[in-house]
């Protein structure tokens, strides 16, 4: 398993995306519903669509931080062929 520049990148910007969202929302409750969603979300696009999305520590950790904004980076890099294959 190598882990590039990219996922690394995305995981960074998951980060970002979570911190300005528990300022937005304030609540740890609507963070850790938006993580569920995130992660419930990727592996429904993987398993129902088809995708070859490779689900590694890195994506969770995406799905977790980045919620549903998280998921869909991550699927939209792997439709694209950039990272997560």
């Amino acid at each position: 398993m190598v882990v590039g520049i990219i996922e690394i990148s995305v995981l960074i910007l998951a980060a970002v995306a979570a911190f300005l969202l528990y300022k937005v929302l304030k609540t740890a409750t609507s963070l850790a519903i938006n993580a569920v969603l995130g992660i419930l979300s990727l592996i429904v696009v993987k398993f129902l669509l088809g995708l070859e999305i490779a689900i590694t520590w890195v994506a969770v950790l995406v799905c977790a931080i980045g919620g549903i904004f998280g998921a869909l980076v991550i699927i939209v890099l792997n439709y694209l062929k950039i990272a997560f294959i």
